[in-house]
């Protein structure tokens, strides 16, 4: 692989301004970082150059200090977003480089006799905004309940098209510190709010043993994210709009600036809350360097796809394989999918026209050990019918849904819990669809967190319309 020596950062600063007006249609969105008002210690370092990019900016972190002619901290109080504990703070106790990495560190502390936490946030917004390219960054995540590490997008000017969702938000990683095998990459955009999500999980090793590196292609009318190369999710049906309104124009909002930043959130909705098991003396966030490539230009006359729908079986099913017929790969994205999430512990197999889910760790949420099938066609106004046969080694409790990743994981047939026995039973339930259409709605059978592990036998799965 070629490399090329990375510049000193007034050098770096002089290549940015001169790349940044290379961009073909997108020169009048490239907004350059400001001049350097001071001065940091570097090193020469090898950064790989890629076949089509040229070199936008990079940090190697290799200086005394945190460069604040590409970064700001970001303070917030306790509870800004996401019922997060943290204050994010200026301090270097927080945010400082050790040994050629950024380390952002959450702390512990006492404050009125109660816990306090505090941490920190960097962005590059007003000073390494970009408008399309690649974005590359290596990373070690920190282990523990409640930590919750981000790399992540968002758009120079929020109020552009409206507040969060309907500006958009690129994630490019997001790891919980309770299941750190798994990472995920994330578009959020809308009114009302969708989502794309992919996952990446290792096996025999975590994203905390050691530094693995994070990538996102970010393109007019697609973006895809990568992890130590390996392509994991793409996007390029997206939209947004103010509630009541036309949608505006695709590729909106993802054809404006947008700036990198980084921090390490502590609780929250989605991670919960630290608790004894977490260890803060390791509460560190390391991130070995970021580099932004870009294209010489970008073809903006984009449209956006036109969605596909599944057609039904023959039969009307729009399951395919419910019958459990083929003993059919379930790590896979084609039909049946087993997911395991935050502490679950299991294995899914097809045998005898049926799918046996056993469980040794039932995990903390209702999703922790899951069977999925997604692309399920749901159009406003119809009426569909989902029906299966079920039981299980002892009774227990399981819950089936509709679920809609792609629009923000509303629900489309309501989380429904029903008990199942050693006796087989048929379960049937109507819904109709009222949001707008939809070529992605999810069946989900979630056993997790459900107080038992007993082993569960699915059987002749189905939705239909019905009238």
């Amino acid at each position: 692989m070629k490399t090329m020596k990375a510049l000193s950062m007034l050098a770096a600063l002089s290549m940015l301004a001169c790349t940044a007006g290379c961009s073909g249609n997108t020169d009048a969105k490239n907004d350059k970082p400001a001049e350097a008002t001071t001065e940091a210690a570097t090193e020469a370092v090898d950064v790989p150059e890629l076949d089509g990019y040229s070199l936008l900016w990079n940090d190697e972190f290799s200086g005394n200090a945190l460069d604040e002619t590409k970064w700001n901290y970001e303070p917030h109080e306790p509870g800004w977003t996401n019922e997060e504990l943290q204050e994010y703070t200026t301090s270097a106790d927080n945010v400082f480089l050790r040994d050629g990495k950024l380390v952002i560190k959450a702390i512990k502390s006492d404050k009125n006799g109660k816990d306090y936490y505090t941490s920190g946030k960097v962005t590059g917004q007003n000073k390494t905004d970009f408008t399309y390219g690649k974005v590359v960054v290596s990373a070690k995540v920190p282990e523990g309940q409640g930590l919750w590490p981000a790399i992540w997008m968002m758009p120079k000017d929020e109020s552009y098209y409206g507040q969060w969702p309907k500006c958009g938000e690129i994630d490019i990683m997001e790891v919980l510190g309770n299941d750190v095998s798994t990472a995920y990459g994330t578009l959020h955009y809308g009114e009302p709010h969708g989502e794309q999500q992919g996952t990446w999980g290792l096996t025999g090793q975590t994203y905390a043993d050691s530094f693995h590196e994070y990538s996102v292609e970010w393109e007019p009318g697609e973006i895809r994210w990568y992890i130590d190369g390996n392509l994991y999710n793409t996007a390029n049906d997206w939209f947004t709009a103010v509630q009541g309104e036309d949608e505006k124009p695709y590729p909106a909002p993802f054809d404006q600036p947008f700036f990198v930043q980084m921090n390490l959130a502590v609780g929250g909705t989605w991670p919960g809350n630290p608790d004894a098991t977490t260890d803060f003396d390791k509460a560190e966030f390391e991130i070995d360097y970021v580099r932004v490539y870009q294209k010489p230009e970008y073809d903006t006359n984009v449209k956006k796809p036109e969605k596909v729908f599944r057609e039904a079986l023959e039969d009307g099913n729009f399951i395919f394989n419910g019958d459990f017929s083929e003993a059919e790969d379930l790590t896979d994205d084609v039909n049946w999918k087993f997911l395991l999430f935050n502490g679950g512990e299991g294995a899914a197999e097809i045998r005898d026209n049926m799918i046996v889910i056993t469980s040794e760790k039932e995990g903390t949420e209702d999703y922790s050990v899951q069977l999925v099938q997604p692309d399920l066609p749901m159009i406003k106004g119809k009426k569909y019918r989902v029906t299966f046969d079920a039981y299980a080694d002892e009774e227990r409790d399981i819950i089936v849904c509709v679920s809609a990743p792609s629009a923000g994981w509303i629900r489309y047939l309501k989380d429904t819990t029903l008990k199942v026995t050693p006796e087989k039973q048929t379960f049937t339930y109507d819904f109709e669809m009222k949001e707008k259409d939809d070529n992605n709605g999810r069946l989900e059978f979630n056993l997790g967190h459900r107080g038992s592990t007993a082993t569960v036998y699915i059987s002749d799965v189905r939705v239909e319309e019905i009238k």
